[in-house]
């Protein structure tokens, strides 16, 4: 109801404060303040501080955090207020100014840890900010009106999801004094055929009412919804309380009490979520025996939903300050949000593992995106999907909170490559067989470009190896990154055929001369592991000269060339009786292949490098072209030439 044009006193602000009518209350402080005298700055310092308080619990923050600079400018007495300021300096995403403010305070409580929290929660929040983690989150405007909708829940194979909403199509026409808006019902959105969301409606239900409903959590038989109703009592403030309602026929039947502890019935008992197995159920609570503020708890339930016993999550999981909103994902993962362990600011979203090994809970903020400096609570997550949405007040300056959907794309590993022949030629059909050390096994044939290609996983090490006919296999061996980045590998294949002659690149002599210089011998150590890794190979090396010179002189300088070669790989440990050296003179002229043809626009496929062809070109063409003739080769001998090395090599 809205304030009346009658003076406001004090007092009636503090009752309004006291009975949780915060709207109401924030409304009256703010009228008290702009009629107080300049002057009476002591009376201007108390109503300024209580009216940050007011809207500090609206979630108003940039108005708490003015208020309480105010409060602090009057010298208003309160040690904990600058607790409150630094916390509001946080939520603002001020985290410089929120440290110093953070310090403070701890000068006038030392080791406070609430304080000593938020101070390193500020600092990370930093960090978090300038390195997100890759989930993505968007606002989900069909879900959200121009008022507050929190708390999703996807149910129903993920085909409908039930949320807490106070938009305009809620029933009832009262306004809550807590928030000045309508109060909460539970609503619900379907997908299409299309699998698009539609526009959503309210729960058809006895269960809404014209008080707050809302935070639902549904068994795994779809059977029972448990939820938290707030009911307003003219005679003490409002207490949320848990509440069961039963699906009969399709539809939810007026929800009763659930009683979980008949001692104190002055606690809060809300934001209820079932487990999977339906063991326990996960509430949240300010009854005696807490850590401070409000604590998640769970319930030991019976088959029919009755309370065996009830304990607290402990220390790991509470905190001095406020725990809400759990959610649990199955039995070992539970998601909650926190404003009193080190976060960026307000409520922060939280994940816990529970090790059955240590018996115990390990949390771990979930960072941004998906926290903000503001609050950031009531997550749902889609089956087997790290995806779903959550609730969040980020960047509205009413304090309202809406739906966002979050998703972490799956870091995507790639490992492709091509194959080719020695000439650089790609090759089709090539079969490509890879197994990975976590099991993968695949074969995978290249396409008419010689290429193949396929998704791998982080931290794996894969095996490739290609085979076509007429060649050797070739084995690779491939390592994939444990880190969480978008990353491809390339892995290609050269093919070394039979009974072919290959060009071993970069073989140098001295001039005139079978000497082998330096430079030469690391690309005869390829060779060499080439042999080493086909032990069943036999290899012929050869050599080639230019056109110039005697043709006996030029085969007897090949021929020691060729030697040359074979005893560098003898001396690294290759059998001799693998090898075999001819030595062609200028007898064995150079045929241009595709490649070379694509590089020389002088040449085309199928010429070969005889001297009568190169006398016709100009000087720099026949430079090229002698060199071309100037080569050192190996061919893997085929079957029938090795049978006849073994029987011309001596006994």
């Amino acid at each position: 109801m809205p304030v009346s044009c009658s003076p406001v006193k004090l007092s009636d602000a503090r009752d309004q404060y006291v009975n949780g009518e915060y709207f109401i209350a924030s409304e009256s402080y703010r009228k008290l303040y702009h009629d107080t005298p300049r002057e009476r700055e002591l009376l201007r310092g108390i109503i300024s501080y209580e009216m940050a308080e007011v809207n500090r619990k609206l979630g108003r923050t940039s108005r708490a955090l003015s208020a309480y600079q105010n409060a602090i400018r009057f010298d208003y007495p309160d040690t904990l207020m600058y607790l409150h300021y630094a916390k509001m300096l946080h939520r603002e995403g001020e985290y410089e100014l929120a440290v110093e403010a953070y310090d403070d305070f701890l000068k006038l409580s030392p080791g406070n840890s609430l304080a000593l929290n938020g101070r390193i929660g500020a600092e990370l929040a930093k960090v978090w900010k300038e390195n997100p983690t890759r989930y993505k989150v968007e606002r989900v405007n069909i879900f959200n009106s121009g008022r507050a909708e929190f708390s999703p829940l996807l149910s129903h194979n993920d085909e409908l999801i039930y949320f807490t909403s106070s938009g305009e199509s809620a029933s009832g026409e009262n306004r809550s004094p807590v928030t000045g808006i309508k109060y909460t019902d539970i609503f619900i959105s379907k997908k299409n055929s299309r699998g698009e969301w539609q526009k959503p409606e309210i729960l058809n239900s006895e269960i809404n009412s014209e008080y707050d409903e809302g935070t639902p959590s549904i068994t795994s038989d779809g059977r029972f919804m448990f939820y938290t109703v707030s009911y307003p009592d003219t005679e003490k403030p409002t207490r949320p309380e848990i509440y069961i309602s039963r699906r009969v026929n399709g539809i939810w039947t007026n929800g009763s009490s659930f009683e979980i502890n008949n001692v104190d019935s002055s606690a809060v008992f809300a934001h209820p979520s079932i487990s999977p197995s339906g063991k326990f159920l996960y509430f949240v609570s300010d009854m005696p025996g807490g850590y401070g503020g409000k604590d998640i708890w769970r319930a030991l339930l019976s088959s029919s939903y009755n309370v065996i016993s009830v304990e607290n999550l402990g220390p790991v999981i509470n905190s001095p300050g406020n725990e809400m909103f759990p959610y649990v994902r199955d039995e070992n993962r539970l998601y909650f949000s926190s404003d009193g362990h080190q976060g960026m600011g307000g409520l922060d979203l939280f994940a816990a593992q529970y090790s059955k090994v240590t018996n115990e809970w390990q949390i771990e903020n979930m960072k941004s995106p998906v926290n903000s400096s503001q609050d950031d609570f009531g997550i749902t997550f889609e089956r087997n999907a790290e995806k779903g949405y959550f609730s969040s007040n980020r960047n509205d300056v009413r304090g309202y909170d809406h739906l966002f959907s979050f998703e972490y794309p799956s870091v995507k590993i790639n490992i492709e490559g091509f194959a080719v022949d020695q000439e650089d030629e790609f090759m089709s059909g090539v079969t490509v067989s890879v197994v990975g050390s976590d099991g993968f096994q695949r074969k995978l044939i290249t396409n008419n470009v010689g290429e193949y290609n396929f998704e791998a996983e982080r931290g794996v090490s894969y095996v490739l190896m290609a085979s076509a006919n007429g060649f050797l296999n070739k084995k690779q061996v491939l390592q994939t990154t444990n880190e969480e980045i978008d990353t491809t590998y390339y892995v290609d294949f050269e093919l070394i055929p039979y009974n072919k002659p290959v060009i071993l690149e970069n073989i140098f002599y001295d001039f005139d001369s079978a000497t082998l210089r330096e430079e030469s011998k690391s690309e005869l150590d390829k060779l060499v592991a080439l042999i080493n890794e086909h032990p069943e190979i036999y290899v012929e090396i050869s050599a080639n000269t230019d056109r110039f010179g005697d043709e006996e002189y030029n085969i007897k300088l090949s021929a020691n060339r060729a030697q040359s070669v074979a005893d560098y790989l003898i001396k690294k440990g290759i059998d001799g009786e693998r090898l075999k050296t001819t030595g062609f003179g200028k007898s064995n002229p150079k045929m241009i292949n595709s490649s070379l043809a694509g590089t020389y626009d002088f040449f085309k496929e199928g010429d070969i490098l005889t001297e009568k062809f190169i006398d016709n070109l100009s000087p720099e063409q026949q430079e090229i072209s002698d060199q071309l003739n100037r080569r050192t080769e190996f061919m893997v001998l085929n079957p029938e030439e090795i049978n006849i090395m073994k029987t011309e090599s001596p006994k």
